[in-house]
């Protein structure tokens, strides 16, 4: 009857530190899915040209192949990920104390989050400092690398750029890290909920409709149309917008693309925000089962000459694995499809500035593994007639 007992009291106490542990969970990942727009902000939404039946659309929907996405999880390349590290240039804070010669310079931080500098102003992109892109801590894509540079060491930044609300753009703990920053929050209509459930004040966040700007500290700031999808619960599809953001200095004009697939306003922002010094532009996660979401590799280069740039940055790759296709292939593909018009493309390493003013020679620092080539895994948007 001791024995039974004691296993009773210990089974008592196990499941009870089971509770606690799903409780703790359930608490973490609850707090990182954000909040729904309410009030004075979703009578806003509801007013968009890109609100309809109770949530955002795209002027050209997206098309899916079911089918195609669930095979190609078991047709991934074996290089989805690296076998080690990739090489990257780490720094803290003095590396920026020298403004950029040219009035621009760009660091490439690993899959979309840049730290744009122009014309004496200080942009960050879609930052993601986690390890993980996932509401939890233990499980989701994991980073190949540490941050190229400290959140607590980049210098003063003027605007936080935030395309749309997926985890591997919108970073919860990021942002909670970011809260108290003398920093002005840029993000599309619905997105400012998320933020504002997070600790971020009221004051300090800016949402745009498509087409609509902002100014800070003397930056423009535009959100551009994009072609993509919303949604961190998976109940809540759509539910906030997603954009580009075009930047205007007195000097200079930078693009950063959001994730997009390719679609015919990317002509209309060449034409009426255009031309661009750079366009930073996503290149990766992409598969032909769902060639709408992303926009890949041969049609980037394309939405850069739409988009009348001079420089193309790729980004939306080598730090995660979201798709089948091999960690390398983007920019392979890239630097072929650029080749062929002769588009100038840098291709910075993890934590390295450039300045599209004065590109430099591009330095292979990434392996040379197999890739598929554009004729043998073709990333075609439809609906562009």
């Amino acid at each position: 009857m001791k024995i039974r007992s004691r296993l009773a009291r210990a089974a008592l106490v196990m499941g009870g530190l089971l509770v606690v542990v799903l409780a703790a969970i359930a608490a973490d990942a609850w707090t990182a899915l954000g909040a729904r727009a309410d009030g004075a902000r979703r009578t806003r939404m509801e007013r968009s040209p890109q609100w309809k039946d109770g949530h955002f659309e795209n002027p050209q929907p997206l098309w899916n192949d079911w089918w195609g996405s669930l095979s190609a999880m078991f047709k991934a390349s074996p290089n989805v990920g690296p076998a080690e590290p990739p090489p990257f240039m780490s720094g803290d804070r003095h590396r920026f104390e020298t403004p950029p010669a040219t009035g621009l310079r760009v660091t490439w931080l690993g899959h979309s989050t840049t730290l744009i500098e122009i014309d004496g102003h200080r942009v960050l992109t879609d930052p993601i400092w986690s390890e993980r892109s996932s509401p939890l801590s233990w499980v989701g894509p994991k980073r190949w690398y540490a941050p190229p540079v400290a959140l607590s060491e980049l210098p003063p930044i003027d605007a936080v750029v935030i395309s749309h609300d997926h985890y591997d753009h919108l970073d919860h703990p990021t942002v909670s890290a970011m809260k108290d920053w003398d920093t002005t929050f840029v993000v599309p209509l619905g997105v400012g909920a998320h933020l504002a459930a997070w600790g971020v004040p009221e004051a300090r966040i800016v949402e745009l409709d498509w087409w609509e700007h902002t100014r800070v500290r003397g930056l423009d700031i535009t959100a551009t149309p994009a072609r993509h999808a919303s949604g961190r619960t998976g109940i809540d599809k759509d539910a906030t917008l997603w954009a580009g953001f075009a930047l205007h200095g007195p000097e200079h004009r930078a693009f950063y693309s959001g994730d997009t697939g390719l679609f015919p306003a990317m002509k209309d922002i060449g034409t009426r925000l255009g031309p661009f010094d750079v366009t930073m532009i996503e290149v990766g996660q992409y598969h032909s089962a769902w060639p709408d979401w992303h926009i890949g590799p041969e049609q980037a280069v394309l939405a850069h000459r739409m988009l009348q740039g001079r420089v193309l940055l790729p980004v939306h790759w080598g730090l995660f694995t979201l798709a089948a296709h091999g960690w390398t292939e983007p920019i392979e593909r890239v630097l072929a499809a650029a080749a062929q018009g002769n588009d100038t493309v840098v291709v910075p390493r993890p934590g390295q500035s450039i300045e599209p003013g004065a590109p430099s020679p591009i330095e292979r620092w990434w392996p040379s593994l197999p890739w598929d080539t554009a004729a043998q895994h073709p990333i075609v948007s439809t609906r562009l007639e």
